[in-house]
């Protein structure tokens, strides 16, 4: 893993050097403005409401499911917003622009949930842990060094029996390198030339995490901030600008069990899973 001072690589994954905060999520100040939706989530997300007479109302199914994300439990997006802050290098990152939370999903269908934080030089990619609040992983993506961003609908081999709903956005960092066929079809391989992101499921519970996981407004944010960074710090030999494509974000998977799995159990997301949790 390449330090996170090192600027000539265009993509970094290292461990945090700094850990989260001890005291919880109950010392944290709010980060982000609550709207009246989000005061209310608690009976929102499922928790027993009181019909007419009295009587409760029991919480549906899918509800009960959303509830079950750590990231909304109170507090705990508050600690997760202060600890990874906390991580960005002023000097070599520079100021933070705008944060979001995310899926990603890999080249074997798998979502994994993200925190995403856009610099002044930098796409910063937390793999955040909201059940033990702590960071386990960032990923470093120099702005200048990016040269595509796509967004659409996501497609599939013609005889894959996958399938994968809503939109997606793609960035890519070096349009002239090809991942290897090792790479395509090994499910742990990280060495590819983009990264691609989805909806969180979460983003419906409220006008705040509406905004929050919002990729169009993440989309135009980055691509602001590349075509700045390619202004201000050009690559040698590399055509300086970025190029925006409405397009389907191809998945070159075909079987997937794993992943459909995974996906299906929300196996890349920090949940409360019965008595045994995440």
């Amino acid at each position: 893993m390449a330090e996170a001072e090192e600027e000539v690589a265009p993509t970094e994954k290292q461990q945090p050097q700094l850990s989260s905060s001890p005291s919880g999520p109950e010392d944290s100040q709010p980060a982000v403005v609550r709207s009246e939706g989000a005061e209310e989530r608690p009976k929102e997300d499922g928790a027993a409401q009181c019909g007419p007479g009295g009587l409760h109302v029991e919480p549906t199914l899918d509800q009960f499911k959303i509830r079950r994300f750590f990231v909304l439990r109170p507090g705990t997006l508050n600690q997760a917003i202060k600890d990874v802050e906390a991580l960005v290098n002023k000097e070599a990152d520079g100021s933070v622009h705008g944060m979001w939370l995310m899926a990603e999903v890999d080249h074997w269908n798998n979502e994994k949930e993200r925190l995403v934080l856009i610099t002044d030089n930098t796409l910063l990619v937390f793999k955040y842990d909201f059940m033990m609040f702590q960071c386990e992983q960032i990923q470093k993506i120099s702005l200048n060094f990016i040269d595509r961003i796509s967004y659409g609908t996501f497609s599939f081999p013609k005889r894959s029996l996958l399938q994968r709903e809503g939109e997606g956005v793609r960035i890519f960092w070096d349009r002239l390198r090809e991942p290897s066929f090792s790479s395509r079809w090994n499910p742990f391989a990280t060495d590819f030339p983009f990264i691609t992101f989805t909806y969180h499921p979460v983003r419906n519970i409220s006008d705040t995490f509406a905004a929050l996981c919002d990729i169009q407004n993440f989309r135009e944010k980055l691509k602001d901030a590349a075509q700045k960074a390619h202004t201000m710090k050009p690559v040698p030999g590399k055509a300086n600008g970025v190029l925006v494509l409405n397009q389907q974000i191809h998945i070159d998977a075909y079987v997937g069990a794993m992943s459909f799995l995974g996906n299906q159990n929300k196996l890349g997301y920090s949940m409360a899973r019965g008595n045994i949790g995440f």
